[in-house]
């Protein structure tokens, strides 16, 4: 082939490249419902402006476990467009516990806005927001959080990106979203399910029947014990200790800090994937919240033990 065919033709191949990726980077745009920034806190939450009633401006945490919208009692206290209508009896982590409810109220994030929604009172949120709300927000939406650009995008269909992303099913118990991980330890693969919970700072905490069953916390170096409150003010004591070894699907993560509760077994009935752990990948959920996909950032080795340094 003379030269300046091949040349020629090299030219044409970079091209079509170029307008192939264009037009896919154009139909993806036009698929975005909206893009909503988010501060992630010093606590591994994703705080995002809003405005309550057009009245009042308040950082909610989005978290990924919730079903609704709560503000905490000392915001409320400061805030004069909510109409309390009702108290309910509530369950959380640590027990029963009583709520004020709100029945109809106008929230807007960004240029998105929802009309006629319940707000629950809240004792604690993530620090520094006023309280949290949900994905049931983006209905029939997929949901893409970036956390390296501090984003969160809603589409109308599943971007691109995604196919170089990791699929891992969604399982449920009632409305909770859950994925399947394993943890390793002397060789030993212990399976479980984890709540996808935002809203926890931590990267896993274990129930107390897996914790128990698995012997966890003799198998572990115990480097840490705390006090964790839940949204009503219940103290539950944790552990925490160094896991060699933690899979989702095919993606590795060495040395990472896991909590367990102590105390009466099937007081915690659920595992959890917090936070710390959520922040070292980008995601996506898909609009019937069937699939999430998973991708490595650039935050995925910082703060864990030596293996991953």
């Amino acid at each position: 082939m003379p030269k300046q065919n091949f040349y020629l033709l090299l030219l044409l191949l970079v091209a079509s490249q170029s307008i192939t990726s264009q037009h896919k980077t154009i139909k993806e745009a036009n698929t975005i419902v909206e893009t909503i920034p988010f501060i992630l806190t010093d606590h591994n939450n994703m705080s995002v402006a809003a405005v309550i009633n057009e009245v009042d401006t308040v950082s909610l945490m989005f978290h990924l476990a919730a079903n609704s919208i709560a503000l905490i009692e000392q915001s409320t206290a400061k805030m004069n467009s909510i109409k309390w209508t009702d108290e309910h009896d509530v369950k959380s982590w640590g027990g029963a516990s009583k709520a004020r409810y709100s029945e109809s109220n106008l929230l807007e994030i960004g240029t998105l806005q929802w009309e006629g929604l319940a707000i629950w009172e809240d004792i604690n949120s993530g620090p520094t927001t006023d309280g949290k709300f949900g994905p049931n927000l983006f209905e029939d939406q997929i949901i893409e959080i970036d956390f390296d650009r501090s984003l969160i995008t809603t589409h109308t269909t599943l971007p691109y990106k995604a196919n170089n992303y990791e699929k891992n099913k969604i399982e449920y118990d009632g409305n909770s979203m859950f994925i399947a991980g394993e943890s390793i330890i002397d060789g030993i693969r212990y399976s479980n399910k984890f709540l996808i919970h935002s809203g926890y700072g931590g990267t896993i905490l274990y129930d107390d029947k897996f914790a128990k069953d698995s012997q966890i916390g003799q198998k572990l170096e115990i480097i840490d014990e705390s006090e964790l409150k839940d949204s009503y003010g219940n103290v539950l004591k944790t552990k925490k200790a160094i896991l060699p070894v933690f899979k989702i699907g095919s993606i590795q993560l060495r040395d990472i800090p896991v909590g367990f509760f102590e105390g009466a077994i099937g007081r915690q009935s659920m595992s959890v994937l917090g936070g710390d752990l959520l922040k070292r990948f980008n995601l996506i959920i898909d609009a019937k919240r069937e699939n999430i996909y998973l991708k490595e950032n650039k935050s995925f080795n910082i703060g864990l033990g030596k293996n991953n340094e």
